[in-house]
């Protein structure tokens, strides 16, 4: 599995738990694990693997996130996420992708045809359970990105 160039991820429901905490004034929270961030810090970036996000949504809190884990490639708002793939490479045996929901089957359909490997975390929907070469067993937000980094360097065996 060294061959993985591209890590990229999906962030609600992926790198957080999908909720979305609003206060009375509109500001927003989103909650990231802790070790995710270590295994794309510490563990993905020093083996060679460029972190990716591409999501939909658009957040100030994602871009400090992405600051401090040293994620330089960093797509928000984007409504055609296979557009945003197809800037990285043509290569998709290159390329491993984590997502948890239907707007992530158009790249993670494209990247598993393609030779490239699929995750995504046990709280996903169906139709990702489905396609992906790996199913952590830890829910979105709670430690998935950093058990499919892991998966990607040392082998081992998905919940599959």
């Amino acid at each position: 599995m060294g061959r993985i160039k591209y890590l990229v991820m999906d962030v609600d429901g992926t790198l957080t738990d999908g909720k979305i905490y609003m206060g009375n004034n509109g500001e927003m929270c989103k909650a990231f694990n802790i070790k995710d961030g270590c295994g794309i810090h510490d563990l993905a970036i020093p083996a060679g693997m460029v972190p990716v996000i591409i999501t939909g949504r658009t957040s100030k809190i994602l871009e400090n996130r992405c600051n401090e884990l040293g994620i330089t490639f960093l797509y928000q708002g984007v409504t055609d996420k296979v557009e945003k793939l197809f800037l990285l490479t043509d290569d998709m045996t290159e390329v491993a992708y984590i997502g948890d929901d239907i707007n992530d089957l158009p790249c993670m359909s494209i990247i598993k045809e393609k030779g490239g490997l699929v995750g995504c975390p046990a709280d996903a929907s169906e139709t990702v359970l489905n396609i992906s070469d790996f199913v952590s067993r830890k829910n979105g937000g709670d430690g998935a990105v950093r058990e499919f980094i892991e998966w990607l360097l040392y082998g081992g065996t998905s919940s599959k």
